[in-house]
């Protein structure tokens, strides 16, 4: 998940109002989603296994089904948009089942939840962290603590000496990073239900100190990795469609799909997912032949569109970044054509000021706005055309709107490799996107969610 634009999306609302077991397996999960490998073996170590886990989880979905097919191929579940820019599906661990709120993050790969009473949250945009909806372990017969022993813990053991098979130790603590925002807490073992189907010895996070969240919400990981939602239900894709941007609480949700089925959807353009850099194996890199503002074709040098062995450069899927991100270069190079074309609307430097997104500009006197398409051109043939409403975030009740893709500042410009872009889910919104793992590749058209 990338958090670079937390703060600053905290200002804007304010004024912006590897399973082991499996039981009734079908062949496809639909989630609602709620708005909150085959590759060649890599000599990384961490990669190599999670390939072994990927490829594991489809033998034994395979042995267990062989070919057949029955009426719970399809299992859906409500994907919901919450007001500070995500989106989160229902989930249910435990025996008995206790559901919480998780949230969609594609750019993450672990799933966890709040599990202590005592749950702290340091410099957190929550109310009271007292009243954070948590799974409570102590109230589920099926929790069990991950142990050293166990393969899943894959971070070693120092109190055992090296020798995790005969240690009784629980496997050490987990601190995950996200950007301005980080999690501390342990694993559990435990039970996960969907209609018609339970996994068991399901790896979940049992997080009890927070920094810098600003959401209630426990967060589901669908990154690339052996510890994620889709890797570990050993599911050969999932997609979704995002229905609403304007950061409100609805009850009107769009689906969540898990597929276990291989092959095409229908009227999908698909473009292969790019290897990733050493130090971000998680992400999924998409490869870009370029970028148009309106029919303008963009001059965004190569190196900013496929990532190097760096860890510089790169175009990333993320539903759990809000606004999107594009470095320094990039952003001049979008923003200069903006500007131009957009040359008749009066510029506000007291909103760019105040709000930290650029250009910013008063639309006063105009009955209609003619903000420019922004495409994306992939491998492959596949294109996503992100209408300006969904790159622009207007102020409510006054007419003001800025381009609401988040950069760095000139003093961090190319200091720490980074990505260069990354398209948020406010970019995602009304298209239909399929992250397809078994294929390596990401399918999608543009449709009213």
């Amino acid at each position: 998940m990338a958090s670079s634009n937390l703060l600053l999306f905290s200002v804007f609302t304010l004024f912006f109002l590897a399973s082991s077991s499996e039981e009734n397996i079908p062949l496809t999960i639909t989630l609602p989603l709620t708005s909150t490998f085959t590759r060649k073996p890599s000599m990384d170590s961490m990669v190599f296994l999670q390939e072994l886990a990927s490829a594991f989880m489809s033998r034994v979905h395979y042995l267990k089904n062989g070919n057949s097919t029955n009426n719970g191929s399809r299992i859906k579940t409500p994907l919901f948009p919450r007001s500070y820019g995500y989106h989160t599906i229902p989930l249910s661990f435990g025996t008995p089942p206790q559901k919480l709120s998780y949230l969609v993050d594609t750019g993450s790969h672990v799933v966890w939840a709040p599990c202590t009473t005592h749950y702290k949250c340091i410099n957190c945009s929550l109310p009271d962290p007292k009243n954070v909806p948590i799974f409570n372990p102590q109230l589920s017969t099926s929790s069990k603590t991950l142990s050293c022993k166990n393969p899943k813990c894959t971070g070693g053991c120092p109190s055992c000496n090296g020798n995790s098979k005969n240690c009784s130790h629980a496997c050490p603590p987990y601190h995950l990073q996200y950007g301005g925002g980080a999690e501390s807490g342990y694993f559990l073992l435990e039970k996960l239900h969907f209609p018609g189907k339970t996994i068991h010895n399901f790896l979940v996070g049992c997080t009890t100190t927070g920094f810098r969240e600003i959401s209630t919400d426990a967060l589901a990981g669908f990154g690339r990795s052996m510890f994620s939602l889709p890797i570990q239900m050993g599911v050969k894709k999932f997609a979704y469609c995002l229905n609403s941007h304007y950061f409100d609480d609805t009850r009107n949700s769009s689906r969540l799909i898990f597929d276990f089925r291989d092959g095409d959807t229908e009227g999908l353009s698909y473009t292969p997912f790019l290897n990733n850099p050493p130090n971000r194996q998680i992400y999924y890199y998409l490869g870009v032949k370029g970028m148009m503002i309106g029919n303008k074709l963009l001059a965004i040098p190569s190196k900013y569109l496929a990532p190097g062995s760096d860890g510089r450069g790169g175009v990333m899927v993320d539903s759990g970044d809000t606004y999107g991100y594009m470095t320094r270069p990039v952003f001049k190079i979008v923003t200069n054509e903006l500007k131009k074309q957009m040359s008749k609307y009066r510029r506000s430097r007291e909103v760019e000021e105040a709000f930290g997104f650029t250009p910013c500009y008063n639309f006063t006197g105009h009955k209609s706005l003619k903000i420019p398409n922004l495409t994306y051109h992939f491998t492959a043939g596949a294109t996503m055309v992100v209408p300006g409403k969904r790159y622009f975030t207007f102020l409510p009740r006054i007419p003001f709107g800025c381009f609401s893709v988040s950069t760095d500042t000139d003093k961090t410009l190319e200091v720490i490799p980074a990505l260069s872009i990354i398209l948020g889910n406010y970019m995602q919104v009304n298209h239909y996107i399929e992250f397809d793992l078994k294929n390596n590749r990401l399918g999608l058209r543009s449709q009213t969610c």
